[in-house]
C-alpha cells in the first residue's frame, strides 16, 4: 500500500519532478565548473611569491587580503543566507530584477569558488618545491609554471574533492527555493501542497536526490580511474607497454622472487 502510494505520486507528477531535477542538475553542473575555475584562479593568485619590496608587494597584499575576506565570508555563512542577501540585496540596492536561474548559478558559483580556492591552494602547496625550481631554472615565470607544470597535477589531485563539491551542490540547490527557483525541492513543495501527502512526496524526492548523487559519484570515480591509467607498465626501449595480468604472472614466475620484489 505504501509502495503503491509512492509509485502513484511519482507517476502522477513525474513531469514536475523531472523539470525540477533538470534545473537542479543544470545549476549544479554550471556552478561547479565556474566555481572550480574561480577557485583555480584564486589559488594561483594566492600562491604568487611575495616580492621583498615595492608596489607589487603592496598590491599583492591588498589582493590577498580581499580574497581572504571573500573566502572566510562565503565559507562561514550558510548558502541560504547568501541567496537572500545577494538576490534581494541587488534588487533593493540597485533596482535590478535578476533572472532567478542566473541568480541561482551566481550564488552557487560564488559559494563553490570560496571552497575550491582553499582546495586548490592546498593542492598547489602539495606539489614538490623542486618542480618550481626546475621550471624557474628553464626560464618559466609563475603563470607558465602553473599552467604547464603544477595545475595538470593539481587538477588530478583535487578531482575527488571537486566531485564531493559537485555532490554537495546537487543537495544544496534545495535552499534556492527561498528565492523561488524551480529546482527539485521547489517542485516537491508544489506537489506536496496539492496532494497533502508530505512524507510520501518528500520520500520520493529523497530517492531522486539519491539517484542523482549516486550516479554522479560513480561517473567521477570512472573518470578518476581513466585519468590514473593502467597500474602496470613495462619499459621496452623508448616505448611504454602495458602489461596484461597474465603477462605479469608469467614475468613473476620467470624471474623468481627477485622479479616480484624489484
Amino acid at each position: 500500500m505504501f509502495i503503491e502510494t509512492l509509485y502513484r505520486i511519482f507517476t502522477s507528477n513525474w513531469e514536475m519532478f523531472a523539470r525540477g531535477a533538470l534545473v537542479t542538475l543544470q545549476i549544479s553542473i554550471v556552478s561547479t565548473i565556474l566555481g572550480t575555475l574561480l577557485g583555480l584562479l584564486i589559488g594561483m593568485i594566492r600562491t604568487i611569491p611575495q616580492p621583498e619590496r615595492g608596489l607589487k608587494k603592496i598590491l599583492l597584499k591588498i589582493i590577498n587580503t580581499v580574497l581572504s575576506i571573500y573566502i572566510e565570508v562565503f565559507r562561514g555563512t550558510p548558502m541560504i543566507v547568501q541567496a537572500m542577501v545577494i538576490y534581494f540585496g541587488v534588487a533593493q540596492t540597485f533596482a535590478i530584477d535578476m533572472n532567478k536561474t542566473f541568480a541561482a548559478i551566481l550564488i552557487v558559483t560564488i559559494n563553490t569558488g570560496a571552497y575550491m580556492a582553499e582546495i586548490v591552494r592546498g593542492g598547489i602547496l602539495s606539489i614538490d618545491k623542486g618542480q618550481y625550481e626546475a621550471a624557474q631554472s628553464i626560464g618559466m615565470n609563475h603563470f607558465q609554471t602553473m599552467m604547464n607544470v603544477v595545475l595538470p597535477q593539481v587538477i588530478r589531485n583535487i578531482l575527488p574533492a571537486t566531485g564531493n563539491e559537485f555532490v554537495i551542490n546537487i543537495k544544496d540547490t534545495s535552499v534556492l527555493n527561498v528565492i523561488s527557483v524551480s529546482e527539485l525541492f521547489f517542485a516537491t513543495k508544489s506537489v506536496a501542497g496539492v496532494n497533502f501527502l508530505y512524507m510520501e512526496t518528500y520520500l520520493v524526492t529523497a530517492m531522486i536526490y539519491l539517484v542523482l548523487t549516486f550516479s554522479v559519484t560513480r561517473i567521477l570515480r570512472f573518470v578518476e580511474k581513466k585519468m590514473d591509467g593502467p597500474e602496470n607498465y613495462n619499459l621496452t626501449g623508448n616505448q611504454m607497454q602495458v602489461l596484461r595480468p597474465e603477462d605479469q604472472v608469467k614475468k613473476g614466475k620467470k624471474g623468481g622472487l627477485r622479479s616480484w620484489l624489484f
